[in-house]
């Protein structure tokens, strides 16, 4: 959009007074966010209109991303460069005193993701605006975020995270495209035209609002959406005669039972109460997405046969598995289409991520808990059962019951909804080849053994507008320089970099930029935490969530043996090494907090004891988010990504980092495969035990953790040294971790890496002391990088999924 400096305050001014009725002197940092974010919407609201009167004039197919996490970040600045306006934004508000960075700093993240999963979706939403595809995305509006993490006596402590207490700029509230979503009842049957027809009475009901997020392409002129739902009470239920009687809980009762549907990502659900309502969560923002989408289809004035050719559903994980029995419901029971068109409409339309081969993620849930809580469709999904099994037995010749059992979407009284995806859906994708490969051959085999073609890879994607525009923009100036813009809207021109590997002045310009970062880093660690790191030291980064088979208790337990050997000599030769850690643990995951206390604890001692020289420092992130990472990343030295072989799906955090110049430290494990793939063997440093050998430990049950403790001195007094009172904490602090490792047997072979990640590490510092030869590894790293962008992935599901096409837009704001 063309918009001139003095136009800009012009608009600016105006909205300033519109939204405060003040002068703008006499207005607070929020304020004159929230008027520049008004502002903004308002430049986007003309595209956003056009782009749906396109969509519906043109009658094309449209994508449906459903997923229970979007973690979008923020969005004053990502709309800002995407409108092309960010230069003249900050030259106006300058002019007005205004300094456009102070603003961006007022905007809270949005709290609706945890990690891997809602960074992808919202990577994805980006992509599919940015390269023209018809796509939005359906998810829950949490009042609540999943928890703010504080650091307190070294333990994780979580706190409400308000993010919506400054109210949310960018969203718009459909009041008028609210849907009522039914739970509880009971369901008559009756007659009807030698019909079997399905009456559910008795439920209770819930009003699911939506709001509207305008998802804005890269320079293109696309809007798409990001809708979420709200729970509120379908009327004022609000009980008077209680109030009167002084009982004001009681009156406010039902309300709240309502609102609290909407109101925390993932309620834990250790007990029932929980579970419950993660259930109810899962059906409430299904329901509400698949009525309004056939909503939105029978606007095109189109026979329902012919859905699936207009709509495409992904889902996104298992969370949304109830989309297979919802939408078939609403055809059978409110269309009147008979189960076998409906069953090929919905197959035809729902495509299903799988994220994870970890039985924890791989959601079952209690049929006695479904049935009370949504009585009609756990009918549908005893019907679809019925059905496939009879498929098993009568088509694919299956008389082994014990297998037929095991692959039942419910059975012993359990439901289990990745199956209940894969039978409902046409696609199953991983995430990464060796994920994909493992769901084929090993955790999904059955299923692939009778749906061999459903099953696809498409390797995650990151957003590199965002990881490397707005998170780098040093780096991004230097690339712009040297080989043109291109790769803004084509990031795999990055690889026209590795022209410049001999180019001296070029490495030497980047070791500055990464140093610039670095500072900036250090002096943020500084004033957050008060610890003082070396920026000439290298960064080593692990930052994601907290878990035992991502293993940062690895990776501490090698900084322990750091200061062991510099204990022991303090002159030794050792490249300075500053760990930054950064992740949340689930709040009901003990382990995984003590190993967050554990990492603060030796950063304690490690940090304070002078005679090590600075030489070792130790640093825990707290609130590690969207914005935190976009501070850490471009900084990063070293990226770890250290999982158990085999573990984790893919990772993104692994792309972000590589694109930054970050070296990766891995085993080969998810993306890392493919990361290997591009930048070759001597750009990264590979170590553990590969997916084979996990599985051979695990089948043969041949793996002894007390073998490995008692073989490796080293490893053996880092050990001890969590029980031995080493650590200033009771002796017993740390058994869970010692008892997880060793009377457990080491279920991640955190021993059994150890020496091999030990080796490693060493092989990291002579690399980096080799300041020409690291830097020819961390130009190779961001010149691969482009080819992990979102925007090419989701390309590949738009073709072999969704079977969607680009929806260029020529009309101009």
């Amino acid at each position: 959009m063309k918009l001139t400096e003095e136009n800009f305050k012009i608009d600016y001014m105006a909205a300033i007074h519109a939204t405060t009725a003040r002068q703008l002197e006499d207005t607070s940092s929020l304020e004159r966010y929230n008027a520049l974010g008004q502002m903004i919407k308002d430049y986007i609201g003309s595209l956003w209109a056009n782009t749906n009167a396109s969509y519906r004039a043109d009658g094309v197919k449209q994508v449906y991303y459903f997923s229970m996490e979007f973690l979008t970040g923020k969005f004053l600045e990502n709309n800002l460069h995407y409108l092309g306006i960010y230069d003249v934004t900050r030259k106006g508000l300058r002019a007005l005193n205004i300094d456009l960075e102070d603003l961006i700093e007022v905007e809270m993240d949005q709290g609706l993701g945890n990690g891997g999963l809602g960074r992808l979706a919202a990577c994805f939403l980006d992509a599919m605006s940015s390269i023209s595809i018809p796509g939005h995305g359906c998810g829950i509006r949490y009042k609540n975020g999943l928890f703010e993490q504080k650091i307190i006596d070294g333990n994780q402590v979580e706190f409400p995270d308000r993010w919506l207490v400054n109210n949310n700029v960018w969203e718009y509230k459909r009041p008028n495209k609210a849907v009522e979503i039914r739970f509880n009842g009971h369901v008559e049957t009756y007659m009807e035209e030698d019909r079997l027809c399905f009456k559910h009475v008795g439920y209770d009901a819930v009003r699911a609002v939506p709001y509207d997020t305008p998802i804005l392409g890269y320079e293109n002129n696309t809007v798409n959406t990001l809708r979420l739902w709200s729970a509120e009470e379908i009327e004022d239920i609000f009980d008077f005669e209680y109030f009167s009687k002084g009982n004001y809980l009681s009156a406010f009762e039902k309300k709240h039972s309502v609102e609290i549907i909407t109101q925390i990502l993932y309620p834990n659900d250790a007990y029932d109460e929980g579970k419950l309502l993660r259930l109810k969560q899962e059906y409430f923002f299904v329901s509400a997405g698949i009525q309004s989408i056939i909503t939105t289809f029978k606007k095109l004035n189109l026979p329902m046969t012919e859905f699936s050719d207009r709509v495409a559903i992904h889902i996104n994980d298992t969370h949304p598995a109830l989309a297979v029995p919802e939408l078939m419901r609403i055809l059978v029971d409110e269309e009147r289409l008979d189960w076998d068109t409906a069953w090929r409409i919905t197959t035809n339309c729902i495509s299903y991520t799988n994220h994870t081969i970890m039985a924890e993620a791989l959601e079952k849930w209690p049929l006695y808990m479904m049935k009370d809580l949504l009585p009609r469709v756990t009918m549908v999904i005893e019907e679809i059962n019925r059905r496939f099994i009879d498929t098993l037995k009568n088509i694919h010749q299956y008389t082994d019951e014990n297998k037929i059992h095991q692959m039942a979407i419910i059975n012993d009284g359990i439901v289990k909804m990745a199956h209940l995806a894969i039978v409902g859906s046409h696609s199953i994708n991983g995430v990464a080849e060796l994920h994909t490969e493992i769901l084929k051959t090993r955790e999904l085999k059955d299923f692939h053994n009778i749906y061999p073609t459903k099953f696809n890879n498409k390797t995650n994607g990151i957003m590199h507008r965002h990881w490397l525009l707005n998170a780098n923009p040093r780096l991004t100036d230097l690339i712009e320089d040297t080989i043109g813009d291109g790769f803004k809207k084509n990031p795999i021109v990055l690889r026209d970099l590795l022209k410049y590997r001999e180019d001296k002045a070029f490495l030497d310009k980047l070791y500055e930029i990464k140093h610039q970062n670095k500072e900036d880093l250090a002096k943020f660690i500084k004033d957050k935490l008060d610890i003082s790191v070396d920026p000439y030291s290298i960064f080593d980064m692990q930052a994601k969530r907290i878990h035992e088979y991502k293993r940062q208790h690895m990776n501490i337990l090698h900084v322990m043996h750091l200061y062991n050997q510099l204990k022991e000599n303090p002159n030794l030769d050792m490249p300075p090494r500053t760990f930054i850690f950064a992740g949340k643990s689930a709040p009901s995951y003990y382990v995984a907090k003590q190993i967050i206390k554990l990492i603060n604890t030796v950063g304690h001692v490690i940090n304070n004891d002078k005679t090590i020289k600075n030489k070792l420092k130790v640093v825990f992130l707290p609130n590690y988010g969207v914005s935190l990472a976009g501070r850490m990343i471009p900084a990063a030295d070293v990226s770890e990504q250290i999982s158990t072989a085999s573990k984790e799906a893919s990772g993104t955090g692994n792309m972000k980092f590589m694109m930054n110049g970050a070296v990766t430290l891995a085993t080969l494990d998810g993306a890392n495969i493919e990361i290997r793939k591009e930048v070759g063997e001597n750009n990264i440093v590979i170590f553990g035990l590969r997916d084979k050998d996990v599985y051979d430990y695990y089948k043969n049950g041949n793996y002894n953790a007390f073998e490995v403790y008692n073989a490796d001195p080293a490893l053996k007094k880092v050990i001890d040294q969590l029980i031995n009172s080493f650590l200033p904490v009771p002796k017993d602090e740390f058994i869970p971790i010692v008892d997880r490792l060793l009377r457990f047997n080491d279920e991640y072979f955190v021993l059994k890496d150890f020496e091999d990640y030990r080796d490693a590490q060493e092989r990291i510092g002579l690399y980096y002391r080799n300041k020409p030869h690291w830097m020819k590894m961390s130009l190779t790293n961001i010149a691969c990088s482009g080819a992990f962008s979102a925007d090419y992935t989701i390309d590949k599901y738009a073709s072999g999924i969704w079977h969607v096409n680009r929806k260029s837009l020529d009309f101009k704001l």
